[in-house]
């Protein structure tokens, strides 16, 4: 699963609701979406950070895997904060670097930017975790909100034809199965038999994480990527009022997350497909 902006909802990720997601659950990664402006990183680091740092300790203890997600969405061009970022994963990645679960994400939903210009970025920041930690696995998300460029009318053949200069690192793909249909999967099939590629981020609902469920459509997904071996994050464990979070409105002022009764429809078809193993 995927948090939702942890400069909002902190709230929703406790000791309580990470115990429901382990054990109750069965999840084996945690997604920590930290935001870089929108009242996120930018605007203290320092906090952001330390958030950071006890969310990788919170999962480690339960024994996830942590997906650190550098989360630049507004402006699309990840160049615009390379320095930030530098500073950021220099710390994540020396402090962590001798743990075997952590995931840096260097660049959540490039947009408005070519695909050169993200590659750019990416091989100028991958030395840096690699300094730190030589064998952490880094991902990179893809232009057009991390859909290999579908998003903006093109196709995969831009990175396919313009790889990144690295190695130990997977691309990303999102997808929002009420908003994106058989052209996307289509995408993502194609994508998958040609490189490392995970699902950091998807809704059942549309691209804009609410509205009516398209489950059919997700369960085409889900078959996908168990078909293909693409790991996956859900959007999003927060009781956010959108359709695409799963807890329903108020359950983070509690402690009470395992089960279905507090769950939105999205919730309940999420936790089925986790406890599954799909």
């Amino acid at each position: 699963m995927s948090t939702h902006g942890i400069q909002w909802y902190s709230q929703c990720i406790k000791t309580a609701s990470l115990d429901a997601l382990a054990n109750d659950w069965k999840a084996d990664i945690l997604r920590v979406a930290m935001y870089i402006q929108e009242g996120g990183y930018e605007s203290n680091p320092r906090r952001f950070t330390d958030m950071m740092h006890g969310y990788i300790e919170e999962a480690t203890k339960r024994g996830m895997y942590v997906l650190v997600d550098w989360h630049q969405l507004s402006p699309g061009d990840p160049n615009y904060n390379t320095s930030r970022a530098k500073t950021f994963f220099t710390e994540i990645a020396q402090r962590h670097k001798d743990k075997k679960n952590i995931i840096y994400d260097i660049a959540n939903e490039p947009n408005g930017v070519s695909w050169a210009n993200v590659k750019r970025y990416a091989e100028e920041m991958i030395p840096v975790i690699r300094a730190q930690d030589p064998d952490g696995v880094v991902f990179v998300g893809t232009h057009g909100w991390s859909t290999f460029g579908i998003s903006d009318g093109q196709n995969e053949t831009s990175v396919f034809n313009n790889p990144i200069n690295a190695s130990n690192f997977m691309y990303t793909f999102h997808f929002y199965a009420a908003s994106h249909g058989q052209n996307y999967l289509d995408a993502l099939r194609r994508i998958a038999d040609r490189v490392p590629v995970f699902v950091t981020e998807f809704g059942t609902q549309t691209a804009s994480g609410d509205g009516g469920n398209n489950f059919s459509m997700s369960d085409r997904y889900i078959a996908l990527m168990a078909e293909k071996q693409i790991g996956w994050t859900n959007w999003n464990f927060s009781d956010d009022n959108r359709t695409g979070a799963v807890f329903n409105t108020g359950t983070c002022a509690g402690n009470n997350f395992a089960g279905t009764g507090v769950l939105k429809q999205a919730g309940v078809w999420v936790r089925e497909k986790i406890r599954a193993g799909r």
